[in-house]
């Protein structure tokens, strides 16, 4: 019976000093809720990464890192297997080659074919001229015979002679004339003058010489093409070779050498150097915050001073608010989310705790 009593008498001292304790804590503001109000917590944390190949897959055939390692922007970290694409970038400079060698072989022939077609207009206009002449001057004499006929003085065979030549020239004529025409065909009416006035063809517009440069260059539009299609390719290249996108610590090699990786299948996961902290403040103290605002918070485990700006202020997620929290005479209280940018320093690692005091919040 006796021992009941002591065990009575301790239960009760023990509760005695856990309310006096409660008491003590609430009359100097050292309860949880008052704490809460006075300092604001949050987790360090480094925005993480997942790398892949862009747009291309293959046989991986280069790891270059390890876990745990630091790396620099543009480091290689992984390759990819590039046979395949040196074949086909080597088939393609083959082909443009040779393509745009036949294309200048094509041009300087046709440079050629003018120059001669031109000398060619123009030595069958002199032709036609000479023939002309020539008919003119049989003319002439066949005229003459036909009088001297009349009057006894040639024989009529020598008057048909006369026609026969005549006859001849006319032909030669003719065909020198269809010649000339052949030549001409398709060009400009002013061309035309210009070589029957001038004897000079240089210059003119000739068709099948103007047809043949078009066809070249449409096959200079299909090299152009093909060069299009060769950068591509070296840019595909360029794609096989995975490089760090930034300063970071690699956290997970998911892929290894010798696998084969699917198109834009992460790879890496990067643990960069962008560092941040989320607190949670009341709408009274979210009022006085602005985005870009400098944050002076303090590294628990440290003491270290750890500066920041805010970057983001939003209303908080619901599991963020205070429900019903009566103690110190609040209803439901929205909460609103601080997101803290920090800079990397010595001492500062991502999981540390960064203590924010309410002052700091307020000073503004």
């Amino acid at each position: 019976m006796g021992g009941n009593k002591r065990l009575y008498k301790v239960g009760r001292t023990f509760v005695a000093l856990l309310i006096a304790g409660g008491l003590v804590l609430t009359f100097f503001n050292r309860d949880a809720i008052s704490m809460g109000q006075k300092e604001k917590e949050g987790i360090l944390t480094a925005e993480q990464i997942n790398i892949s190949f862009q747009d291309i897959g293959g046989k991986l055939v280069l790891e270059n890192v390890k876990e745990a390692q630091q790396v620099k922007q543009g480091d290689v970290l992984m390759a990819l297997d590039n046979t395949d694409i040196d074949l086909a970038i080597a088939k393609l400079e083959a082909q443009i080659k040779q393509s745009s060698g036949s294309i200048d072989i094509g041009l300087e022939k046709a440079t050629t074919v003018e120059e001669q077609t031109y000398r060619s207009i123009e030595q069958c206009k002199k032709s036609y001229d000479a023939a002309c002449s020539t008919f003119a001057n049989k003319e002439l004499y066949y005229q003459r015979m036909k009088k001297l006929l009349a009057t006894g003085a040639v024989s009529q065979l020598e008057l048909d002679n006369a026609q026969t030549d005549l006859e001849v020239c006319r032909a030669e004529m003719v065909r020198a004339e269809r010649s000339l025409n052949e030549l001409l065909a398709g060009t400009e009416p002013q061309d035309r003058m210009k070589v029957l006035t001038t004897d000079d063809a240089s210059g003119i517009y000739l068709p099948t010489i103007e047809q043949t440069r078009k066809e070249l260059a449409n096959d200079l539009y299909n090299v152009e093409s093909m060069k299009i299609a060769l950068q591509e390719l070296k840019v595909q290249k360029e794609r096989l070779t995975l490089k760090a996108p930034e300063d970071g610590k690699i956290l997970t090699i998911i892929a290894r050498q010798g696998e084969m990786v699917a198109v834009n299948t992460p790879v890496i996961l990067l643990e960069s150097m962008r560092y941040y902290y989320d607190i949670y403040v009341d709408e009274t103290t979210a009022a006085k915050l602005h985005e870009g605002d400098l944050i002076t918070g303090t590294a628990v485990a440290s003491g270290k001073t750890v500066q920041g700006r805010i970057r983001l202020l939003t209303a908080a997620p619901g599991f963020a608010d205070i429900k019903m929290s009566r103690e110190k005479g609040q209803a439901d209280l929205a909460a609103f989310q601080v997101r803290i940018y920090t800079e990397p320093g010595e001492g500062i690692l991502p999981g540390m705790t960064i203590k924010v005091d309410s002052d700091e919040l307020l000073k503004r």
